[in-house]
């Protein structure tokens, strides 16, 4: 099974402040909407509450201790144990801080864009990894509207 994390992060590692993302890039939503179509997304409460409505054409999966309602499209595991049992095919993590720091070190391979700036603010942060652990590979990059990177990291075997 592939488990992928996508994000988006500054310099420093920020994802979001106020649960939201920081920064809105029309061609890295287009990028994350591809990488994500057709596929099973596994998120924390808090991101799929900042989403304005299930994303087309995904399976939603929230992993969530807190006994929210969530509409029936979505499956709903309260640990990680229990969504690693359950789940057999392939998946995306899409957020929040602490989802991705628990599928870290399940993951086989990330799809970060890697944006050139800071936002000092940020209260929501990609956990660090260790970049030798990886295999790096600048997909493609762009300097409008600000200065940012598409890389897919494979986990060396």
């Amino acid at each position: 099974m592939e488990i992928v994390l996508i994000a988006a992060i500054g310099k420093n590692n920020e994802l979001g402040k106020d649960n939201q993302l920081i920064w809105h890039i029309p061609e890295d939503l287009a990028f994350f909407k591809k990488m994500t179509m057709g596929k099973t997304i596994v998120m924390g409460r808090k991101t799929f509450e900042s989403l304005p409505k299930l994303l087309p054409g995904r399976r939603h999966v929230v992993l969530s201790r807190n006994y929210n309602q969530f509409p029936n499209e979505v499956t709903l595991y309260r640990s990680l144990k229990e969504l690693l049992e359950q789940e057999k095919e392939d998946f995306v993590v899409i957020g929040g801080e602490q989802i991705y720091r628990l599928f870290l070190e399940y993951a086989t391979k990330m799809y970060l864009t890697e944006i050139e700036a800071k936002e000092l603010d940020a209260d929501a942060y990609f956990p660090r990894f260790k970049e030798s652990d990886w295999k790096r590979r600048i997909l493609s990059e762009y300097e409008e509207p600000i200065p940012y990177k598409h890389v897919e990291y494979v986990k060396k075997r």
